[in-house]
C-alpha cells in the first residue's frame, strides 16, 4: 500500500514511473561511479528491468514521489511537477560517490517530481540463493538531504519482513560515506571488499561488500 510522510509518498514503482526512472538513473551512469554501467538507456531498453519487480515478494521496487495538491485530490487539474533545485552530495545507497550535480526529473502524472527509488533483487540467479537479496537506492539529486534513502529503505524492509528472505546485501563504490552511514544505520555490517573490482573513467574502483541479516 502507498503511504505518506510529509509531503513524500513512498509507492510500488510502475511502468508510468519508467521515463523518471531511467533519466534519474542515467544521470548516474554519466555522472559517477555509483553505478558501472557506462551507457545511458532508453526507457525501452529499461523496460525489462521494471517488469521483474512485482509489486510483492522478495524482489520489489519501491519509488519515493513529491505529494502535490492534486496527489491528495485527484479532481483537481493538471499540475507540472517541480524543477529540481541545485544540490551536492552522495545521491546513492549503494555504489557511489559525492558531489552530483542536479537535472530535471519528470512526475507521472498526479504527480510530483520523482525523489528516489530502491530496489531489492537477486542476489544471484542459482536457486540457492533464493533466500538472499541485494538492495539499493538512488536519490535524485534534488532530492538529496531529506531522508529520501532512509524512507525508501524503511518501507522496503518493513515489505521484507513478511517475505522468505534470510539476508541482504548491498555494494558501495569506495568511498561513499554517507552511504556508509545509511546501511550501518540499518544494521547493516561490513564483511569484505573487492579491490579494484570495476574500471570507469579510466580508474578502478573498489567496492566494498555490507550484509544485513533478515532472519
Amino acid at each position: 500500500m502507498p503511504r505518506e510522510q510529509g509531503e513524500v509518498q513512498v509507492r510500488a514503482g510502475t511502468e508510468a514511473d519508467l521515463p523518471a526512472l531511467t533519466d534519474l538513473y542515467n544521470h548516474y551512469i554519466r555522472e559517477t561511479c555509483i553505478t558501472f554501467d557506462l551507457e545511458p538507456f532508453t526507457p525501452d531498453q529499461r523496460r525489462p528491468w521494471l517488469l521483474a519487480y512485482p509489486q510483492d515478494g522478495p524482489h520489489r521496487l519501491l519509488v519515493a514521489r513529491e505529494v502535490t495538491d492534486r496527489t491528495k485530490n485527484p479532481h483537481n487539474g493538471p499540475e507540472s511537477a517541480p524543477q529540481a533545485r541545485s544540490a551536492e552530495g552522495p545521491g546513492a545507497a549503494g555504489e557511489g560517490a559525492p558531489g552530483l550535480a542536479a537535472e530535471s526529473v519528470p512526475g507521472t502524472a498526479g504527480e510530483g517530481a520523482l525523489l528516489g527509488y530502491a530496489t531489492s533483487s537477486s542476489f544471484r540467479h542459482k536457486a540457492a540463493y533464493a533466500p538472499s537479496v541485494e538492495v539499493t537506492a538512488y536519490c535524485a539529486p534534488h532530492a538529496v538531504g531529506r531522508g529520501i534513502g532512509t524512507l525508501l529503505y524503511t518501507a522496503l524492509f518493513e515489505a521484507l519482513a513478511d517475505e522468505d528472505v534470510h539476508r541482504a546485501y548491498a555494494g558501495i563504490t569506495q568511498p561513499n560515506e554517507a552511504s556508509t552511514r545509511l546501511h550501518t544505520r540499518f544494521g547493516f555490517r561490513h564483511i569484505g571488499t573487492y579491490t579494484e573490482v570495476g574500471r570507469k573513467f579510466d580508474r578502478y574502483w573498489d567496492v566494498a561488500w555490507y550484509q544485513k541479516d533478515l532472519g
